[in-house]
């Protein structure tokens, strides 16, 4: 019984020159597909070349990874305990970013396990979901800040009800003594029928007296860097 632990933990496979270096290739060729897929799905201010090129230097290492384990049980573990140390606090923009960081992974798993049918069939297929999910982007949604003077509360109220039908979402009202200020949510497609309606928001509620400032400010889900 202990010889056969013995022989189970110090098991492993040796590869030809040829070999690795066609594993290797293979997890290049893999990392080349799915940094073309970022640079197509990502455009703008979230694209980041350098996470790009580190998708593929990340499906490399990995490859690189299993080949140095192949089957050896005590390497594995070994290995497990190394980078379980290391901690990473990269900053992720978009949440597609996970996703990417996953494929490079699996992709770099499968190169070195030499499972390159699957590496490619996988790849192929997250590669066109992407190619036709990939550019949807979140709804860019618009915060209407409106600080006038506390007498002018239900005036600003009644303008805001009458250009956007009431459909304006009141996020936050805060109030003092002297002054009021409403934070409104709205989606462009709301401020854009109301403008051909001919119902300028901004224009309306300066007509009010004492109003201090209006301010529309853009939001979305993803996180600038």
């Amino acid at each position: 019984m202990r010889e056969y632990l013995l022989n189970l933990l110090s098991q492993g496979k040796s590869l030809s020159v040829e070999e690795i270096l066609l594993y290797i290739a293979m997890a290049v060729a893999i990392g080349l597909v799915i940094y073309l897929s970022y640079w197509i799905t990502h455009a703008g201010t979230i694209y980041s070349k350098k996470f790009n090129v580190s998708l593929v230097m990340l499906t490399v290492l990995t490859c690189t990874v299993m080949l140095v384990i192949g089957n050896n049980i005590a390497l594995s573990l070994g290995m497990v305990g190394a980078l379980s140390i290391v901690r990473y606090r990269t900053a992720i923009k978009d949440s597609r970013d996970t996703a990417y960081i996953f494929w490079a992974v699996i992709g770099g798993i499968c190169c070195g396990a030499g499972d390159h049918l699957i590496a490619v069939a996988g790849s192929a297929a997250v590669f066109l979901i992407l190619l036709f999910l990939g550019r949807i982007r979140s709804d860019v949604r618009k915060l209407l800040i409106i600080r006038g003077a506390k007498n002018g509360e239900r005036s600003i109220e009644a303008v805001v009800f009458e250009c956007f039908e009431g459909r304006a979402d009141l996020r936050v009202k805060n109030t003092t003594a002297d002054s009021v200020e409403f934070i409104y949510e709205l989606t462009a497609r709301q401020i854009q029928k109301a403008e051909k309606k001919g119902a300028f928001i901004m224009e309306r509620l300066y007509q009010i007296e004492h109003m201090e400032y209006v301010n529309l400010v853009s939001q979305n889900d993803d996180i600038a860097g």
